[in-house]
């Protein structure tokens, strides 16, 4: 790999791992702790993440199980996964806080198959306009002299090779949250 294609292979794994880890969000008829990673609790006179006030764990297939550290952060961590809006009602017995996950009906499964798939052409956009812009830089090079001609067409080749290969593992992403989303 050259020194001309590391930033744009760099950019284009961001966009990569930043899919990933939207699809990590997405919650399918499985508990899965990372539907809390957004959530933010008003504690101690500032906001933190709920992992840093709370023990998160996951006891049955389809229940979360949040365990403040502190008891009086109870209510703060309830009104902070309601505000998260992750779609799901905590229940609280005063020491623990659960999360029951209802078993998803066809139609919600195929809603939320369709919103892995944009994500997934979303992201699959912005490694085209990475590529674009690494092409434009392979011109400009060789129009200033910093290149020969033969070294562009390398250079390209380079370019597309990194594409072609972030794009499949979008693709591969893509499919195995698809196929988790859609099994029951």
């Amino acid at each position: 790999m050259s020194e001309h294609t590391k930033v744009f292979e760099e950019k284009m794994e961001k966009s990569v791992n930043n899919l990933k880890n939207e699809l990590l969000g997405i919650r399918a008829g499985r508990a899965n702790t990372h539907v809390l990673d957004k959530v933010m609790v008003e504690a101690y006179g500032m906001e933190m993440p709920l992992n840093q006030v709370a023990n998160i764990s996951v006891p049955e297939a389809r229940v979360i199980c949040v365990q403040p550290f502190d008891a009086s952060t109870i209510k703060a961590i309830e009104r902070g996964i309601n505000a998260a809006d992750i779609g799901i009602n905590p229940n609280s017995d005063g020491k623990v806080i659960r999360l029951v996950f209802p078993e998803l009906d066809e139609e919600r499964r195929k809603a939320l198959t369709k919103d892995v798939k944009k994500l997934g052409e979303d992201c699959k956009v912005a490694i085209r306009n990475i590529r674009r812009d690494a092409m434009d830089t392979a011109k400009k090079l060789e129009k200033n002299g910093d290149i020969t001609e033969d070294e562009k067409k390398d250079l390209e080749k380079e370019i597309q090779k990194i594409t072609d290969k972030n794009i499949e593992t979008v693709d591969k992403a893509v499919e195995a949250k698809s196929k988790e989303v859609m099994s029951i």
